[in-house]
């Protein structure tokens, strides 16, 4: 019998677990890609991105929005433009600070997150269904976990499957 500290796995253990983690990964990044197809022709994954944050956050500064995305200001700016010449956000000034830009979906975008997460939706539904019961629980109780050590806060209920970062 191994001899190992409580609360600690082995090393085979662990390469198990990596393995599994990223061919879940590797099958969830499929899935978005494929969601996303429909919607490929008129914006980028990292523009998608920001209309995801717009839809969870609500109406969003410029600095906020880049911190969330990862990237410089100039950068959020570029994509908030295209966005905005698309029909997906609106810019404007603040009111109470003109110095600040806030971004808000259009409905036109909300339309695009919502279809792209519906399709992302019925697909994990499908794979999902073919689980069984407890299964399923395992896969709550192991993503629930797996979330919280990644320090990714809950889902909402909107977008339990949705994709911002923060």
């Amino acid at each position: 019998m191994k001899d190992r500290s409580p609360g600690r796995m082995d090393t085979e253990d662990l390469r198990a677990v990596i393995s599994a983690v990223l061919t879940g990964s590797r099958l969830l990044v499929s899935i978005a890609a494929r969601s996303l197809a429909a919607v490929q022709d008129r914006v980028t994954l990292p523009q998608f991105r920001m209309l995801v944050v717009l839809s969870v956050q609500g109406e969003t500064n410029l600095v906020t929005m880049a911190d969330a995305l990862a990237v410089n200001s100039s950068t959020a700016s570029r994509m908030a433009d295209r966005l905005a010449t698309a029909g997906l956000i609106v810019r404007e000034t603040n009111p109470h600070n003109r110095r600040e830009t806030l971004m808000r979906l259009t409905l036109e975008g909300r339309r695009l997150v919502d279809d792209v997460m519906t399709r992302r939706s019925e697909e994990i539904a499908a794979i999902v269904s073919r689980m069984t019961p407890l299964e399923s629980q395992a896969l709550i109780a192991a993503m629930t976990a797996f979330n919280k050590a990644g320090g990714e806060p809950p889902a909402n209920l909107r977008y339990p499957l949705g994709w911002p970062d923060r």
